[in-house]
């Protein structure tokens, strides 16, 4: 073995760079040359490769964002764009493939691991937790930690102005980071796509929840409303006249920032595991996390199927709202 590529594709997630770090410096223990693709499937359609060096990766752990820069390319899905792609890499003589990513990126994996004849493992780097075949994925702790920490300040405003706000985070498909945050924050409401939301309901929650005037927090998940919480607020307003509602979409400040100490960890021991499963011959496989083990699941496998919340936390939500 005398050559690894690695890229990074799909949406950026804090620990990203530290898995490209540990990827780096393991394979320079072995004596194996690491090759950055970038800008994804993208750059190595294009032969946008280099070989990475130490100091490359030397003082990235703590940076969010990815240095070997995202991107989307829909044209991987022809045959003959993988072709070119494929070709590029032998080119150079790489000999394994490591992909840091989420669904999309494991599906181009999963095909390229049919139709290449070197290896290629998958490393889950997404903020939406929702990949099967693994507890945590980079970037999930640091982006659910963002959330909560901003809608802990915005609940001093709503308490001080007796608003309610409906809080949009991202999980367009999947509400880990609006049911933990929920949780979390202490929130009065959560909506999430797992869920079909009452409206009269959450009407009537939050008449009896602002009871002399209190404040409420709403989250709501990107994708469970069309037009998200502008949407859903234009539909309870009319139910809800004298209220003071409020939208706030936290956006892609979920996906910036400098990694948590549980991402770096995880995304090092990631990285690393991903080098040494090519070097014992392993091959089409995602690596991911059960507990405090790392184990593994196959990329057709983790394409196929979807991991979803555990709605228990919204009935504990549920709980922690009884009003007597």
């Amino acid at each position: 073995m005398n050559k690894i590529a690695l890229l990074t594709s799909g949406g950026d997630s804090p620990g990203m760079n530290a898995a490209v770090r540990a990827i780096v410096k393991t394979c320079l223990f072995h004596n194996i040359v690491p090759i950055g693709i970038r800008d994804g499937y993208k750059g190595m359609v294009e032969g946008e490769m280099y070989e990475m060096k130490y100091s490359d990766v030397d003082n990235i752990i703590h940076t969010g964002g990815t240095i070997l820069g995202s991107s989307r390319c829909l044209e991987f899905k022809n045959k003959e764009t993988r072709i070119t792609a494929i070709n590029n890499l032998n080119q150079i003589g790489v000999e394994g493939l490591i992909v840091i990513g989420g669904d999309g990126t494991f599906t181009g994996a999963s095909i390229l691991s049919d139709e290449m004849g070197i290896p290629v493992i998958g490393i889950p780097g997404t903020i939406d937790n929702d990949i099967y075949g693994t507890d945590h994925t980079i970037g999930y702790d640091t982006a659910l930690n963002t959330v909560i920490d901003a809608v802990d300040k915005i609940r001093d405003t709503a308490s001080s102005h007796h608003r309610i706000f409906f809080i949009e985070v991202m999980g367009r498909h999947a509400g880990f980071i609006a049911l933990n945050a929920a949780v979390a924050s202490g929130a009065e409401s959560v909506l999430i796509p797992e869920e079909i939301p009452d409206l009269n309901e959450l009407v009537a929650q939050i008449q009896s929840q602002n009871k002399g005037k209190r404040s409420s927090i709403i989250i709501v998940a990107e994708g469970e409303q069309e037009g998200g919480s502008i949407e859903l607020i234009n539909k309870v307003a009319p139910m809800l006249e004298g209220y003071d509602l409020r939208p706030t979409v936290l956006g892609h400040i979920q996906r910036g920032g400098s990694p948590s100490a549980f991402d770096r960890i995880l995304a090092t021991r990631m990285g690393s595991y991903a080098v040494d499963l090519i070097l014992e011959g392993q091959k089409g496989i995602m690596i991911g996390s059960d507990g405090d083990k790392l184990i593994t699941t196959s990329l057709e496998t983790a394409v196929k199927l979807h991991n979803t919340p555990d709605l228990e936390r919204l009935r504990l939500l549920k709980k922690m709202l009884t009003r007597y």
